[in-house]
């Protein structure tokens, strides 16, 4: 009788301790698809999320119930800028860089040196820009170093304020002018 009951409380025990792995699977899962929620993007209250990988995985049902979110991209133009203008100037030929990054258009004005031809430095820049910006960006180069200063009189500038857009469509004219890419 003692080995009955002993074996029913072993039976028993056993039993609950396989409802406690299940709850603490449930939790742990929970706590996974938390973390990996594309909700909690990066924002300046979680500055560590600059060093992680992106990664996201959805539900079709998670999918589902997201559809009437409209979710948009947030790029920094002024990280975007610094990061094209860096990479074109670790190409030898390029002397200085400036580039304006707006919600449509990336400005490059450059100034080069005698070793590059004015296609080649063109086609540098507007690829460099081309690979770093979303596909339905503009983007327009100039060899005329005098357009630096008016790229840089924009730099205060608020996508906001559409005020700065006759002085934009001022200096994309000029740069029309300069070879644009390799032909």
């Amino acid at each position: 009788m003692i080995r009955i009951i002993m074996l029913s409380f072993i039976l028993m025990c056993a039993a609950l301790a396989g409802c406690g792995t299940t709850d603490n699977a449930t939790e742990e899962h929970d706590q996974i698809v938390e973390e990996l929620d594309p909700s909690n993007e990066n924002t300046p209250d979680n500055p560590e999320q600059d060093n992680k990988l992106g990664y996201v995985r959805y539900t079709k049902d998670q999918l589902k119930n997201d559809a009437e979110q409209n979710h948009s991209i947030n790029i920094d133009r002024t990280k975007m800028a610094n990061m094209i203008t860096r990479i074109i100037l670790r190409n030898d030929g390029f002397e200085e860089v400036a580039t304006l990054v707006t919600d449509q258009e990336v400005l490059i004005a450059y100034e080069k040196n005698d070793a590059l031809n004015a296609e080649d430095a063109a086609d540098i820049a507007k690829k460099t820009a081309v690979s770093a910006v979303p596909g339905y960006f503009h983007v327009y180069v100039s060899g005329n170093a005098t357009l630096m200063q008016d790229i840089q009189s924009l730099h205060n500038s608020s996508i906001q304020d559409n005020s700065y857009e006759n002085t934009i469509d001022s200096i994309i004219r000029e740069m029309k002018k300069s070879p644009q890419e390799k032909e």
